[in-house]
């Protein structure tokens, strides 16, 4: 029997350019499909009612994945490469964006107002607007702000080997995207399993990046600190799948003091917004002063009070007004080819990648390799001092040991499976954002293997051949 879920229900809002957004709510409240709704990243199962737009631009009219990024809760990398490797293979496959006509128009105006650039401004500027590049200036940058700079060389790990810690992968899944010229970014709970002292190093590198290149960020936190929280601008609260209050950081106790509660001195705000439309821990909020006796308010009456406010108001008459495309809009802010490269150069940095994994498991196919010899010795004393003829008395013999060679050979490449299932999760996080197509990914990885393919066969084959009796020409 089918029932019908309704995860979000009517939520309408705007997130600005150049300010910070906090995402607020108690968990199963719909955060982390509000923002996979926004970036354009929902199941195609779901079914959405009503439009999301940027700029104007509706999300079937350009390619969201690409102009956006949503950065996942779920810590995704392949363990062995090292976090340099990481970043620098997400910065080339999301290319340089709009940086190089950026660069060029500023040449330009410089040339034209006769100032000289800083060398070292002018330096960067130029390095991080290069496209293709193996290694990038901006992978340097990200490093140092995450402080990933100390680990820059370590493996990234699993659960089998050791490599970095829990909050370095999680401060790795944000600068995977960051490394790259999106300036629309939806962060899921990117603090998880951080220390609140590198939560607030790494919103206030948010904060700044948002107020200088005027980006837009909507980032959702469980339980963020009193000075992580100040950090904000705007304020999106949610319960229930609906948004309660949705506006500038600094007035949503304003809002509470109207609908009655009144957050205690000591007590931070957003530990308080988050326990006052819980039903459970409401009563103790009220405020004593209006004379009139607690009775619960739902998250529906919170929702509608907020709608008659000044702020739900305001939010209402700028959605009204039309968003006017052709004059408002630079159409280099919206990306409507879905990938960044070239067909050539996306094969290439998979190709790469493929033969750096190739060479960190060496051990693997070396292993691989000693272990057919091995086999091959053990199977050509079985026919050491035998008398066989090429005849049809002995071709069930010979149909038997070219039966083994074959199974053994075939389960020789049984080490591959796990190391490929291992990495599928990696592929469908990055091929869902664009970083390259899936048959980019699986021609390396299917091309680079066939050497190593041909020397196993040749290997078996040299040594049982002549052995075995195939032919009493060794020539042949």
């Amino acid at each position: 029997r089918k029932a019908e879920l309704q995860i979000i229900h009517n939520v309408s809002g705007v997130i600005k350019p150049g300010r910070l957004t906090l995402l607020l709510g108690p968990p199963g409240c719909g955060k982390t499909s509000l923002l996979k709704a926004l970036s354009g990243n929902l199941s195609p199962s779901l079914k959405v009612h009503g439009e999301v737009c940027y700029n104007g631009y509706k999300l079937d009219e350009f390619v969201p994945q690409k102009t956006s990024a949503y950065i996942s809760q779920y810590d995704e990398h392949i363990p062995e490469m090292t976090v340099r490797e990481i970043l620098d293979f997400s910065a080339r496959c999301q290319g340089v964006g709009i940086r190089l006509e950026m660069m060029e128009e500023v040449s330009r105006r410089e040339k034209q107002a006769g100032i000289v650039p800083d060398p070292d401004i002018d330096t960067y500027m130029k390095a991080i607007s290069v496209e293709g590049l193996r290694s990038n200036l901006q992978t340097d940058y990200i490093l140092k702000i995450l402080g990933l700079d100390i680990c820059a060389d370590t493996l990234v790990g699993d659960v089998m080997r050791r490599g970095i810690s829990g909050g370095q992968k999680k401060r790795l899944t944000t600068g995977e995207m960051m490394v790259g010229p999106t300036r629309a970014l939806f962060m899921d709970e990117i603090t998880n399993g951080l220390d609140s002292s590198t939560a607030f190093r790494i919103v206030s590198c948010l904060q700044q990046m948002v107020h200088i290149t005027d980006a837009t960020v909507l980032v959702s936190l469980l339980q963020p600190a009193p000075e992580t929280f100040v950090l904000f601008d705007d304020l999106i609260l949610m319960a229930e799948g609906r948004i309660v209050y949705h506006g500038p950081r600094q007035h949503v106790l304003d809002f509470f003091m109207d609908c009655g509660f009144k957050c205690p001195e000591r007590k931070g705000v957003a530990d308080f917004v988050q326990e006052v439309i819980s039903e459970k821990d409401q009563s103790q909020y009220w405020d004593s002063t209006q004379h009139v006796p607690h009775s619960y308010v739902s998250v529906e009456a919170f929702c509608n009070k907020f709608k008659a406010s000044t702020y739900g108001k305001k939010l209402d008459e700028e959605l009204a007004v039309p968003y006017d495309t052709k004059s408002q809009t630079n159409d280099t802010a919206i990306s409507f080819n879905r990938y960044s490269l070239s067909k050539w150069e996306l094969l290439r940095a998979c190709s790469s990648r493929e033969w750096l994994l190739m060479r960190r498991n060496s051990f693997t196919y070396v292993f691989k390799t000693v272990q057919l010899v091995i086999t091959a010795v053990i199977a050509m004393t079985l026919f050491l001092r035998t008398r066989m003829d090429v005849d049809v008395v002995h071709a069930n013999l010979y149909m038997g040991s070219l039966f083994y060679a074959l199974i053994i050979l075939v389960t020789d490449g049984i080490p591959e499976l796990p190391m490929t299932i291992q990495r599928l999760e990696v592929f469908h996080k990055q091929k869902d954002l664009y970083f390259y197509p899936a048959w980019a990914y699986a021609i390396p990885a299917s091309l680079l293997k066939i050497p190593i393919s041909l020397l196993e066969s040749l290997v078996w084959t040299c040594l049982t051949y002549y052995v075995i009796g195939y032919s009493p020409e060794a020539v042949r």
